[in-house]
C-alpha cells in the first residue's frame, strides 16, 4: 500500500467532525431560498483589492476521468479507498502533475528519477510529509485568510499552513533554512494576487507519482477571484535543475460557503496496527 494512502487513512481516522454545525457565514450573499449566491460580486478588502478569504475546494476529477487519463492504475483504490478520500474527490494533478503533456514532451530532465513510493514504518506514519502544491489537490479543502500585511493559506491536510508576506519584504540573498513549503511573498497586479515562493528544500514531491523538485524551485502562483464563489489559481514551476523549462497548470476552485476546514491529529489512531499487512 502506498505510504501516502496509509498517511491519510491515519489522518482520516482522527479528523474531528464538523466543529461548527449549521452556522451560516456572515456576509455571504444569498438567494431567496437562503442558499449562497456564488455568482454575486467578489468581496473587496478595505484597500479595495479582492478579498480572497474563504474555504476553497479545487475542481474534482471524476472516477470516469481518472480511468480515461490513467487506465486501470487506480482501480484498486477506486474500490477500497476510505470514506472521505474516495477516488473522484481529488484533482488529476494529485496523481500526475505532468498529465497534460503528450508522450515525449515532458519537461522532466533526462535521468531525473521519480521519488518512488517508499516504505514507511507504521510507527512513523504521522510524520510523513506532503508538500505543495499536492496538499491542495487531495480530498480536503484549503482556507485562505487575507490580512493587510500577510495572507495565510491553511491546509486541512496535516494541519499545514503557509504565510505569504505582503509587507514589502523581498527574498533574502541566501536561505539559511530551506523549508518544506518555502518562503512566500505576495503583491497585487490589478485584481490578481501574485505569490512568489522560493527557499524550498528537496524533500517533497509535486504529486503522488513522485515528480521531484530541487532546492532551486521557484513557484509563482496567481490568484484571481472571478466572483463570490469562484477562484482561479494558476501555478508556474521553474526548476532548472529538474525540468528543462518552466511549466504552468491552472486549477479552478469553488467556494465552500458556510463551511470550514477541520483539524486532523493522530490521537486515538486505530489503523496503525493494520498497516503493512497488504
Amino acid at each position: 500500500m502506498h505510504w501516502r494512502l496509509l498517511l491519510f487513512i491515519a489522518l482520516l481516522s482522527t479528523a474531528v467532525p464538523a466543529q461548527w454545525l449549521n452556522f451560516p457565514t456572515p456576509g455571504v450573499p444569498r438567494k431567496p431560498d437562503g442558499k449562497p449566491d456564488l455568482t454575486a460580486l467578489a468581496p473587496r478588502a478595505l484597500d479595495g483589492k479582492p478579498d480572497l478569504t474563504g474555504v476553497w475546494m479545487h475542481e474534482i476529477t471524476t472516477v470516469a476521468e481518472v480511468r480515461r487519463l490513467f487506465g486501470d492504475r487506480f482501480e484498486a483504490a477506486i474500490k477500497t479507498n476510505a470514506p472521505g478520500m474516495e477516488i473522484g474527490t481529488q484533482h488529476k494533478y494529485n496523481f500526475d502533475i505532468l498529465v497534460d503533456f503528450k508522450p515525449g514532451e515532458s519537461p522532466l530532465r533526462p535521468g531525473v528519477k521519480l521519488n518512488r513510493p517508499r516504505n514507511v514504518d507504521p510507527a512513523d506514519i504521522c510524520m510523513a510529509v506532503i508538500g505543495i502544491p499536492d496538499a491542495d489537490f487531495l480530498s480536503e479543502p484549503i482556507k485562505i485568510v487575507q490580512a493587510p500585511r500577510e495572507t495565510m493559506i491553511l491546509y486541512e491536510v496535516g494541519n499545514m499552513h503557509r504565510q505569504i508576506f505582503t509587507d514589502g519584504r523581498s527574498f533574502p540573498k541566501e536561505f539559511d533554512l530551506p523549508a518544506f513549503l518555502g518562503y512566500s511573498v505576495g503583491h497585487w497586479e490589478g485584481d490578481t494576487f501574485v505569490v512568489e515562493t522560493a527557499g524550498f528544500n528537496d524533500k517533497t514531491s509535486l504529486d503522488g507519482m513522485g515528480h521531484p523538485h530541487s532546492d532551486a524551485l521557484r513557484l509563482t502562483e496567481r490568484f484571481h477571484r472571478r466572483d463570490f464563489g469562484h477562484l482561479d489559481i494558476e501555478m508556474t514551476f521553474d526548476d532548472p535543475k529538474t525540468y528543462t523549462r518552466p511549466f504552468t497548470i491552472k486549477v479552478p476552485h469553488d467556494l465552500l460557503a458556510d463551511s470550514d476546514i477541520f483539524e486532523t491529529f493522530c490521537e486515538n489512531e486505530k489503523d496503525r496496527v493494520h498497516m503493512g499487512k497488504h
